[in-house]
């Protein structure tokens, strides 16, 4: 099984303008899990320099929209993202529904 991760680069202002658009990064967050797109999602701290986000396999487009949405890619707290597949062996995203 695989699922896709996608990897925000953040910038060096990232913390000090987070506050600002925050409550809505997170209202998109949100939306993504409770349709299911979204498995989990949240910055890496010390220092708090990328975030990373774990979504369903098939959630190429779900991912392309939610970037192009989010207001921290909009306003340049994110200064570079990626894409790429992970193969998960174990797991329990990975369980049948």
């Amino acid at each position: 099984m695989t699922h896709l991760l996608l990897e925000y680069r953040l910038s060096a202002a990232y913390l000090e303008r987070r506050p600002e658009f925050r409550a809505e990064h997170l209202a998109l967050l949100e939306a993504c899990a409770q349709r299911g797109e979204l498995i989990l999602a949240g910055p890496l701290p010390d220092p708090f320099d990328r975030a990373v986000f774990v979504w369903r396999e098939d959630a190429v487009e779900d991912i392309e929209r939610f970037v192009s949405a989010d207001p921290y890619v909009r306003h340049g707290l994110v200064e570079s993202w990626q894409v790429r597949t992970w193969n998960t062996v174990v797991g329990s995203a990975m369980a049948p529904a």
